[in-house]
């Protein structure tokens, strides 16, 4: 998967939260967890390793894995504990790769193309079992 059709899936992901499924969807046994919270997780921590790692092996997308997550979070208007859970999430995707990686390697490149379809992936099956 390519990054413009990254992108297109995860704005799926953002039209799945602007039309409503709430965060809180009281179909588990944890009443203040969505059923799609862990994949938001992975989500966020795709997006933070794709932010360094897309840089650093020459993308041209500087940044927009970062306003992506932005835009993710600002369209979910997450509750401060939630937010924090993605932002760390975020964050622990970004450092772990900036302490492995500091020249773009082929293991990078392939760790790339993982996420894109990773994350691709995610975007869509959120969007497909949870939107309305």
């Amino acid at each position: 998967i390519c990054p413009a059709r990254m992108k297109r899936a995860s704005h799926l992901v953002l039209a799945l939260l602007l039309l409503g499924a709430p965060w809180a969807n009281a179909q588990t046994p944890q009443p203040d967890r969505a059923p799609y919270e862990a994949d938001l997780i992975q989500l966020s921590e795709i997006l933070g390793a794709l932010h360094y790692l897309r840089p650093l092996c020459g993308g041209a997308e500087q940044g927009q894995w970062r306003v992506e997550m932005q835009t993710l979070i600002d369209a979910a208007a997450l509750p401060a504990e939630k937010r924090a859970l993605l932002v760390t999430s975020f964050n622990r995707g970004y450092t772990i790769y900036q302490q492995t990686h500091r020249t773009c390697t082929p293991a990078a490149r392939v760790a790339i193309q993982r996420f894109l379809d990773e994350g691709g992936r995610l975007s869509r099956d959120i969007a497909l079992r949870y939107g309305n």
